[in-house]
């Protein structure tokens, strides 16, 4: 029995509770849960008493109230409003930050960073260490973040931004060079052209858009290929994370299948850094290159716009010998896919490693069709599409495999023995040919969170719980290879998960990609694993096993090869 009084008080008071540590270990998640609820609750009161989430005004900032403003107090960091009525057009909320020192210059004296609404949530902008981040790319002294909302939506960025000169100059640091232009920045698009191809709203997955953009700029690979030509993309944005394109496709006029797509998930190439949506977006009056072109053109399953995508085949290096003898032996390999998106990554695979089995599970019916329909998603009998919850179905895996246990494993498992670059010279080859028919060789993970407040905008915080963990290990054959793509720009959350992972497998490696946001983790099940002085050699084995149709590609992922690094 739980029992709150309301206090009749000014004063803003911790909750004081009579829970024992012997008494909640006892008594499982529910006391656990409330327990850290309140202690949740009176951080934040701890919070608001010492002022961090005290909305000032202009003039109280003026008269002092956080010290002298003509001063740069480096780490000083102030929530505010800005504007009022009779003095400017819009109100806004704002957030002052004073970066810390540093050995190189800073290319302003203050700046102006505006936030659009739709991504206003993100935990880059919502968060206090997010928004340091953006001080320290900003290379400003002085960034007065402004936060735009739903009254802003039909005002241009022009009278916005005049708007705000004559309030933000008053916040400028006093310094030699007075009157200096205080630079107004904003996330870009980085889009030439565009043209929205679908829209549908999902009950699951909320509005869903599907659309072709031609980008102001395109990675080397692309250019190399097509050097003459705009090139069109195809794209998958899930609205609820605005910020993110979930799949992206390129558009060739020599596409694997009639349709176009490709499946990236949170971040992608170094081209599309900018695509997060910001302030300047550039929308339906960009279509000329595209209203013509793109009805003859189909998408190209054999090339990966997204290098996640690239980073995660590459991991396939780490279990070379065993598909290797797999491959050789006419023995299909169990891949499990949560998260189909634009079913780009599974129809890559399936096309360029056709020893795969391959089953993709998605939640979302709607999302499903949108892959068939407009990035040319196909099943056959080695690429199937379970449409169910992932974790449960992982789980549904895991408790087959154990209860075969029970009941005596090995008559479908082919023992291979092979002079293959491992400590250990065997491998076990599933036979994959059904649901929860016996344990997963790879296992990926590609989903994205609906909670992008939380820091972690890929996956969603059950996948990287410690319980879906073990589920994953047991649910891996001896030598499975589990593959996690993590998107989150705290390196608190990535170290945490890093830590839940190491805690439950032998081998862990990880590869950082140059945007700095995507990780990708893989882990190998069992305790003996490729020594990082045989990865050239495994990375050849890859290389042969590979079915590529464009060298670019084939580079591409050696490339990557060469940068996954063991974390234990």
């Amino acid at each position: 029995m739980v029992i709150a009084e309301k206090e009749r008080s000014t004063m803003l008071h911790q909750i004081i509770s009579s829970f024992n540590n012997s008494s909640i270990n006892c008594n499982g998640h529910q006391a656990r849960g409330l327990y850290e609820a309140l202690e949740n609750e009176n951080r934040i009161r701890t919070e608001y008493s010492n002022g961090s989430d005290i909305l000032y005004t202009l003039e109280d900032l003026q008269l002092g109230a956080k010290g002298d403003l003509s001063e740069l107090s480096p780490g000083r960091r102030t929530q505010f409003t800005l504007g009022e009525q009779g003095v400017s057009r819009f109100c806004y909320r704002a957030v002052l930050l004073d970066a810390q020192q540093k050995s190189d210059p800073f290319s302003y004296n203050c700046g102006v960073f505006l936030v659009p609404k739709t991504r206003a949530h993100e935990w880059l902008f919502s968060s206090e260490e997010g928004q340091w981040l953006i001080v320290e790319r900003s290379k400003a002294a002085r960034l007065i973040m402004i936060f735009l909302d739903t009254s802003h939506s039909n005002a241009s960025m022009d009278e916005i931004q005049k708007d705000l000169s004559p309030l933000v100059k008053q916040l400028a640091p006093a310094k030699d060079d007075i009157g200096a232009q205080i630079p107004f920045m904003a996330a870009s698009d980085g889009i030439k052209q565009r043209k929205i191809v679908n829209q549908v709203t999902s009950a699951l997955t909320g509005l869903i858009v599907v659309d072709d953009v031609v980008y102001e700029e395109v990675d080397n690979d692309f250019s190399r290929l097509f050097p003459s030509k705009d090139l069109i993309f195809r794209r998958l944005i899930f609205q609820r994370t605005e910020g993110l394109v979930q799949s992206e496709a390129l558009l060739t006029g020599e596409g694997s299948l009639s349709s176009t797509g490709e499946i990236e998930q949170k971040k992608t190439r170094s081209s599309s850094k900018s695509r997060k949506k910001g302030n300047q977006r550039r929308n339906d009056s960009h279509v000329s290159v595209m209203d013509e072109s793109t009805k003859d053109l189909k998408v190209d399953h054999f090339y990966l716009a997204s290098s996640y995508h690239t980073g995660i085949i590459s991991g396939f290096m780490l279990i070379s010998p065993y598909l290797e003898c797999a491959a050789s032996n006419g023995r299909m390999v169990k891949a499990i896919v949560i998260g189909l998106g634009a079913g780009l990554l599974p129809m890559f695979l399936h096309e360029c490693l056709p020893f795969l089995h391959i089953e993709v599970v998605e939640l979302d019916s709607i999302v499903l069709d949108l892959s068939r329909n407009y990035f040319g998603f196909r099943e056959d009998k080695h690429l199937k599409i379970h449409i169910t919850d992932g974790i449960q179905f992982v789980r549904e895996v895991a408790n087959t495999a154990a209860n075969r246990v029970t009941v005596g494993q090995g008559n479908d498992d082919a023992l291979c023995d092979e002079n293959v670059p491992s400590s250990n010279a065997s491998c076990i080859i599933s036979h994959a040919e059904g649901r929860g028919s016996n344990r997963i060789d790879i296992l990926i993970v590609d989903v994205d969170s609906s909670d992008s407040s939380s820091g972690m905008t890929c996956p969603a915080a059950d996948f990287v719980e410690e319980s879906f963990l073990l589920t994953v290990k047991n649910s891996l054959s001896e030598q499975g290879l589990f593959v996690i793509n993590l998107v989150s720009r705290s390196p608190a959350i990535k170290e945490l998960v890093i830590s839940r992972m190491n805690a439950v497998f032998s081998n862990l490696f990880c590869l950082q990609l140059e945007e700095d946001v995507n990780v990708v983790l893989f882990a190998v099940n069992g305790g003996i694993c490729i020594k990082e002085d045989r990865f050239p050699e495994a990375s050849r084995q890859l290389e042969k096993l590979l079915k590529l149709k464009h060298s670019e590609m084939n580079q591409s992922i050696m490339d990557a090869t060469k940068k996954i690094k063991c974390l234990k």
